[in-house]
């Protein structure tokens, strides 16, 4: 797993190649970015970033953000609570979602089964899959069982290898 000092030194590295300013501002960003993983929205990260540096405005983080995604350290997800949210591009490969609709908790999983299954439904119908996103919503077993208190936990960087 990269480390976040390396991730932050990558994304330095880009901005460099590309002709992107070196920013304080930024760099306060990719660190909150790259050490809270799970899905975050601008509105999240900005509440974040602001308790680093509090003269970080919206539209910097917002700039920041696509930075990130058009330099393929972020990707954008869109989920039913109609917020772009944004997670980290890593090394661990496709992951899907599920997703808890009362508390808006976010699990990552990743299942063989599943990519093999997926694959061969495509094959079969001679597609050749350029993308693909999987997200199955319902409710946790912590919103089930009662078990759910507080505001909605969306950070889940733990990826479940079924």
């Amino acid at each position: 797993m990269v480390s976040l000092r390396d991730r932050a030194g990558a994304f330095k590295q880009a901005l460099k190649e590309r002709g992107f300013k070196e920013t304080a501002q930024r760099e306060d960003i990719a660190r909150v970015f790259f050490g809270r993983g799970g899905h975050v929205s601008i509105d999240e990260l900005h509440a974040e970033v602001k308790k680093v540096n509090p003269r970080v405005g919206y539209a910097t983080v917002h700039r920041t953000v696509r930075l990130l995604k058009d330099l393929g350290f972020a990707a954008e997800r869109h989920f039913d609570d109609g917020q772009a949210r944004y997670e980290q591009v890593d090394d661990e490969g496709h992951h899907d979602h599920l997703i808890c609709e009362r508390c808006g908790r976010i699990v990552e999983y990743q299942s063989r089964e599943i990519d093999a299954l997926q694959r061969s439904v495509a094959r079969r119908l001679g597609f050749v899959v350029s993308r693909r996103r999987m997200e199955l919503y319902g409710i946790c077993r912590e919103c089930r069982e009662g078990r759910e208190q507080g505001p909605a936990r969306r950070v889940n960087k733990v990826i479940h290898r079924l």
